[in-house]
């Protein structure tokens, strides 16, 4: 009763280290459910990378990746004043965004988010004054930049990222090192060239370890096959059968987060299109699983349960053995898998 994640480990690495050349400085990050491999492997597989930072979510994530990573741990929530956090070694840096958290930490290493075009958090350009005096209070780690991933007015994250560095330095700040997400190699070039005195790093999660999809394969192991007839009743809801065929029960429910689709920013036409027919189909409970069986998406016979999963085969298909494994096309960000397996390229 598995839900399983192959990993082509050699492909998977390679990977890894191809990105490491691209972005000197690289901190990976592991945050979440460790993007679908889990932390605590994240964690080992930076170690192996020879990066002396590691960037976790929170600082729980931190307290948890203590035992796990001998580095330095960047915890990436920023601290907000009063909130209850589990001691720290030293060897974790918090970020901060705002004057006032920055005081409310004295002694902590620090490092400093600044209010991107992304206005999610961070300090603003007006509050970098203050910052000055603040700062001395604290073992002052560096700037942080979180940028956005798409730009339709057309402006130039680099272009964002090198005004940033000119006021900071403008209120005599150091800006020895600064971190950046979401921003191409050849940005970071141009911002090395024009600003030779600071160390960009970038902060990578999903394209360091899911940047070749193809080294992974999710599969689902098959538990259980029924055989019905059009119009015989089954699952919670008594539904019909459409048609004769088969009911697959597969591994994989909402536990594991299968069927539990995070929001999506829709562009184009085509792609509207398509979320309006799926929409239609699933007021009649039509709905396309995440399953496929010799090349065939299969259709979920009924909303997943929690641990396993219901599907319709049409009787023009040769069902699948129990044990068998059907290919799972699942986003790994909200995937829990059972178990990791490595396949080694000996």
């Amino acid at each position: 009763m598995t839900l399983s994640l192959y990993v082509d480990t050699d492909r998977w690495r390679a990977h890894q280290h191809a990105l490491l050349a691209e972005f000197p400085g690289l901190v990976p990050v592991a945050k979440g459910n460790g993007y679908g491999l889990g932390n605590a492997r994240l964690a080992a597989e930076a170690a192996l990378l020879g990066t002396a930072l590691l960037a976790v979510g929170t600082a729980a994530e931190a307290a948890e990746a203590v035992d796990r990573f001998a580095g330095e741990l960047l915890v990436l929530t920023p601290y907000r004043v009063g909130e209850e956090s589990p001691e720290l070694p030293s060897r974790v840096l918090r970020t901060v965004a705002s004057v006032e958290a920055v005081r409310a930490l004295p002694g902590a290493r620090v490092v400093v988010e600044c209010m991107t075009s992304m206005r999610r958090h961070g300090i603003a350009p007006g509050d970098l004054v203050h910052l000055a005096e603040a700062v001395e209070d604290v073992a002052f780690e560096g700037f942080a930049l979180h940028l956005p991933l798409d730009r339709p007015d057309g402006s130039d994250p680099a272009t964002e990222v090198s005004v940033w560095v000119q006021a900071i330095a403008a209120a005599g700040l150091p800006t020895g090192t600064v971190y950046l997400s979401h921003l191409s190699a050849p940005g970071v070039a141009w911002l090395n060239v024009r600003h030779p005195h600071t160390e960009f790093r970038s902060r990578i999660g999903t394209r360091l370890w899911l940047g070749d999809i193809g080294a992974l394969e999710a599969r689902a192991t098959v538990l259980d096959v029924t055989p019905v007839a059009k119009g015989d009743r089954y699952g919670y809801r008594q539904h019909k059968a459409p048609s004769d065929g088969h009911l697959l029960v597969v591994s994989g429910g909402t536990a594991h987060g299968v069927g539990m689709e995070a929001p999506k920013y829709v562009h184009g036409l085509m792609p509207r299109a398509k979320g309006i027919a799926r929409a239609g189909l699933a007021t009649v409970n039509r709905t396309l699983s995440p399953y496929s069986w010799q090349g065939r998406q299969l259709w979920f016979a009924e909303p997943p349960h929690m641990q396993v999963s219901i599907l319709f085969l049409p009787a023009d298909s040769k069902p699948p053995a129990l044990g068998d494994e059907l290919c799972v096309n699942v986003r790994h960000t909200t995937t829990h898998f059972d178990r990791v397996t490595d396949r080694l390229n000996l």
